[in-house]
């Protein structure tokens, strides 16, 4: 790095699914000293390797990755959790005098390292409790369609399945009478101890990305059941302790492939709405990206953007 640098670099490589984040971050590691810390929701998961394209054990061997087969399926890991161990690894990889690179689509996780989340209110289990009775009414989606009415930015960056954000939404609201997106607009933003540089692999056209979301689905589906994602999920159906509301089986794939092995969809039907909610996922880490004014945009479809970001990081390592 620059001798002339206060403070030590780290770049993010950010983008939807499907943009080529990983196979970038293993080529900037083909050029220098790094280490990768991901930055993904649901690789922090063991036991869940085809529906979450987990680095292949060769990649994982070929450079240090962080944050990777963390936790077991039937645990949560918070954005503050990742906040904090990032900022802990980005020291440690500083140290040692290698490059961190953070690489995902988790764009909250982005959005609560660069953000913060610390001055939001803490938990309160009543008010979660009174909000998870609502739902068992009118569903996860149901109370979507009631964020929306309250707090529409919000509610855009969120499936309408995705019950523990829905739920912190609402309950922020409820115990502070303004929207998260208010509250988090409003706050100055914290000092990081390192300068990250973020690159977004972008796609030119929405319909090749949307190509690619459907070939790389159908090599997670495989041929037969008992070679992909639908035998993955019989794996962790098989434990007896998971359950199709938790976090880890709400991941998009899983949750789809559940409904299959229920009986409630066919093998069209899983890959068709796997297909549809993995595009719904790639437009809502877009509309997270689209809010991120210091990123530099790299064409994900362009001829090179791998070398473009290389390029990119040269000059500022001068």
């Amino acid at each position: 790095m620059g001798s002339s640098r206060s403070k030590p670099m780290a770049v993010a490589i950010m983008g939807p699914t499907a943009s080529g984040k990983t196979a970038a971050a293993l080529a900037i590691a083909r050029t220098r000293p790094v280490e990768i810390i991901s930055v993904d929701s649901a690789l922090v998961y063991r036991e869940m390797d085809i529906g979450t394209a987990k680095p292949s054990a060769e990649e994982l061997a070929s450079v240090p990755h962080h944050l990777i087969d963390i936790i077991d399926p039937l645990e949560s890991y918070s954005v503050m959790q990742f906040r904090t161990d990032t900022l802990r690894l980005v020291a440690e990889i500083s140290a040692r005098g290698a490059l961190p690179l953070l690489v995902g689509g988790t764009m909250m996780y982005f959005k609560g390292l660069t953000d913060s989340l610390d001055d939001l209110p803490t938990a309160d289990a009543a008010v979660r409790a009174a909000i998870e009775l609502e739902a068992s009414r009118i569903g996860w989606p149901g109370m979507h369609a009631k964020l929306r009415a309250l707090d529409p930015i919000t509610a855009d960056r969120l499936a309408p399945n995705d019950a523990q954000r829905i739920n912190r939404a609402l309950e922020i609201i409820e115990l502070t009478g303004k929207p998260m997106s208010e509250l988090l607009g409003k706050r100055e933003k914290p000092e990081l101890p390192f300068e990250l540089v973020s690159f977004a692999l972008e796609p030119s056209s929405r319909a090749v990305l949307h190509q690619r979301i459907a070939l790389r689905f159908d090599q997670m589906l495989g041929k037969r059941d008992d070679e992909g994602l639908v035998a993955e999920v019989a794996r962790l159906r098989a434990r007896g302790d998971l359950t199709p509301t938790l976090p880890s089986m709400r991941c998009v794939g899983y949750r789809q492939a559940w409904d299959y092995l229920d009986g409630t969809i066919d093998r069209a039907g899983l890959r068709e709405l796997g297909i549809i909610a993995t595009r719904q996922l790639a437009k809502r880490q877009l509309t997270w990206l689209r809010a991120m004014p210091d990123r530099i945009v790299l064409d994900c479809l362009g001829s090179d953007p791998t070398q473009a970001m290389l390029e990119q990081l040269e000059s500022l390592e001068k």
